[in-house]
């Protein structure tokens, strides 16, 4: 059952962490539905980083392009000649305050704000905000357009995602849609954003399991290796997967459907919560 269970929960964190519905809802939520123990700090440590993973073989072309465009402008002193080069360092910048904001107040969220009852406010909201969003914009800018303020705009609002039921990638895409961005390259500039902030969460976790392996004053619970494992591909595979069918699923459709799906899941959640 602990390796069913493992295999359940990559494949929802590698879904629910590209689509606009909140992964650490879910992996919140699952759990509660279903009565299951936390898995610890090994277990979240292989769904951070199989996520992390998914993202970085997706666009590894992109990244491999953007590092060489940053060190030919840091060589050549011409930081931002290029879109390529623009583009690198407002990732960058995106990137800081969700790492400034989670260092600072990762410990009161996870104390304070992991309940139920609060999914259940944040999944309408933030739905509210992305149907809205998307309906306002002008959806005519793409991602060799976006300027300091979008990437600032962009990040800030992915510092708000600490908080369970956000969705880092939902209000990500709802912030650059507002800024008129095209669907694709909400989600695109969303994604490669959200590699970072991944791949730092991951190594916050290890060094949490390396602190507690080493630490003789802690007793260290016993990691099951498999399920780790298996957390880890189902992670991976799901994650890339999902990228792939979500890049193409927005080329013509709507984020409607995810809309509805948060509505529906706040209700679900409510009903249960007060029976």
């Amino acid at each position: 059952m602990e390796i069913i269970a493992a295999a359940i929960l990559g494949i929802i964190q590698g879904i629910t962490e590209f689509l606009p519905i909140s992964s650490s809802a879910h992996l919140i939520l699952l759990p509660w539905f279903l009565g299951w123990k936390p898995e610890g700090i090994a277990f979240d440590v292989s769904l951070h980083v199989g996520t992390a993973i998914a993202v970085i073989a997706f666009f590894w072309r992109d990244w491999i392009r953007l590092a060489r465009a940053l060190i030919l402008g840091l060589r050549e002193g011409n930081l931002l000649g290029n879109s390529d080069r623009r583009l690198a360092w407002f990732l960058v910048v995106g990137t800081l305050p969700a790492l400034v904001v989670g260092l600072a107040f990762e410990s009161i969220v996870e104390e304070h704000l992991r309940s139920p009852l609060i999914i259940v406010f944040t999944l309408p909201i933030l739905a509210v905000f992305l149907f809205g969003a998307e309906r306002k914009s002008r959806q005519d800018r793409g991602i060799e357009n976006f300027t300091w303020a979008d990437s600032l705009s962009i990040g800030f609002s992915q510092a708000v995602a600490l908080i369970p039921g956000v969705s880092r990638s939902g209000i990500t895409m709802t912030t650059a849609m507002l800024r008129n961005s095209t669907r694709i390259s909400a989600a695109r500039f969303s994604f490669m954003l959200s590699t970072p902030v991944i791949a730092g969460a991951g190594i916050l976790q290890i060094l949490r399991l390396a602190k507690a392996v080493l630490h003789p004053a802690q007793s260290m619970p016993t990691v099951n290796w498999s399920a780790m494992g298996v957390g880890f591909l189902c992670a991976a595979i799901s994650g890339f997967l999902c990228i792939r069918f979500f890049l193409r699923y927005l080329q013509t459709k709507s984020f409607t459907p995810f809309v509805v799906y948060r509505f529906l899941l706040a209700g679900l959640v409510l009903i249960y919560y007060l029976k």
